[in-house]
């Protein structure tokens, strides 16, 4: 047996981690087979006992304590479902999550300046800072991807809104999380960061995967992509928290207020998919000024989809006369300068061929 499944078989015996009642159901069984007959006879044979599998009971927790940080507790219970040998090498099941990653924005050139501990230490106060805003909300960690956390939500017992619900909650509390985390750091005399973050809700296929003496879990799929390249395209319009389309189908009529950003074709995937901006964490004045020139936005989305190119760029000269700074605007503006005028093929839709340039997952 593995020390995979071995843990895992400690983890569904040791439910409660009370090393004193798995003390108590470890004697009490060996009395009824009759192996500790003696004990009433020779109280020492019985104090040693208890202390033997006690000891052993706080192995074991200890054990459970150190896999869980490496491997997240809810994606064993996700293949606990499936009986203890569930974790063998290969195993993988297909599930609906939502899907978060949020990544620090400009950290190669932030870590330059930062000495080998010096940049451990940040990482730590960061990830540490970021950690609980997930939790909280019925997600957990699967990685950490250099300055990177990916995250999933999957609803114990939850529906598709839920868990989407769940990460939107979330990403919500991490630039919360963020802006208490920047005035201490502030007030120790170190520059603000920012961060971006991306959310996706779709199939994915949980699995294992590695060889017989190293193995790790692993989540792939479509859905892992978009996630991930939505969050990769937060600089593109400098915005906090983007979400697609089917996220907010998904939430239905509990969707945060947001606007359309663009609509675009990502990296490793044909079929193009409307980009949202999640608004709710902004101040009052931020968020009406953006929702103020959505239409307008999306007027011009549409006129770019036909290539009526004039009509697209007089849409968004309309939103950039109401809102002069706002980044997206100036964005759809640098487009239609690029494409007026080019000749368009038969397979144009109007989708924006964005790469990202951050890596691989």
């Amino acid at each position: 047996m593995s020390l995979l499944n071995l843990v895992l078989a400690v983890l569904l015996t040791v439910v409660t981690g009370y090393a004193g009642i798995i003390t108590r159901l470890y004697v009490r069984r060996a009395q009824a087979e009759g192996t500790l007959s003696a004990v009433r006879e020779r109280p020492d044979d019985n104090a040693d006992n208890e202390r033997h599998y006690r000891q052993r009971a706080d192995e074991a927790k200890r054990l459970i304590q150190t896999f869980q940080k490496f491997v997240p507790r809810q994606f064993v219970e996700h293949f606990a479902r499936h009986g203890t040998d569930a974790l063998e090498l290969g195993r993988a099941d297909e599930d609906d999550v939502a899907i978060l990653f949020c990544d620090i924005r400009g950290f190669t050139g932030l870590s330059e300046h930062m000495r080998p501990q010096e940049l451990m230490s940040f990482l730590n106060s960061y990830f540490l800072r970021m950690n609980a805003p997930i939790h909280q909300h019925q997600g957990f960690i699967d990685k950490f991807i250099g300055d990177a956390i990916m995250a999933l939500f999957d609803h114990p017992g939850g529906t598709a809104k839920d868990k989407a619900s769940d990460a939107l909650k979330a990403a919500h509390d991490l630039r919360q999380a963020l802006d208490l985390y920047n005035q201490h750091r502030r007030n120790s005399g170190y520059t603000a960061i920012n961060v971006g973050i991306g959310i996706h809700y779709g199939p994915v296929i949980l699995g294992t995967v590695g060889s017989d003496d190293r193995m790790d879990t692993t989540v792939i799929g479509d859905s892992v992509n978009i996630a991930y390249r939505l969050e990769s395209l937060a600089p593109v319009y400098e915005a906090d928290i983007i979400v697609s389309a089917q996220t907010l189908e998904t939430l239905q009529e509990d969707a945060p207020p947001t606007r359309l950003l663009d609509w675009v074709r990502v990296k490793g995937r044909q079929t193009p998919i409307e980009i949202y901006e999640v608004l709710s964490h902004l101040p009052e004045p931020v968020r009406q000024a953006r929702l103020a020139i959505n239409d307008h936005v999306a007027s011009g989305i549409t006129h770019r989809k036909a290539g009526r190119w004039e009509a697209a760029q007089a849409a968004f000269s309309q939103a950039q006369h109401m809102a002069p700074d706002d980044p997206v605007v100036h964005h759809h503006l640098r487009v239609c300068e690029r494409y007026r005028g080019q000749p368009l093929d038969d397979q144009w839709d109007g989708a924006l061929p964005l790469r990202s340039q951050t890596r691989d997952i």
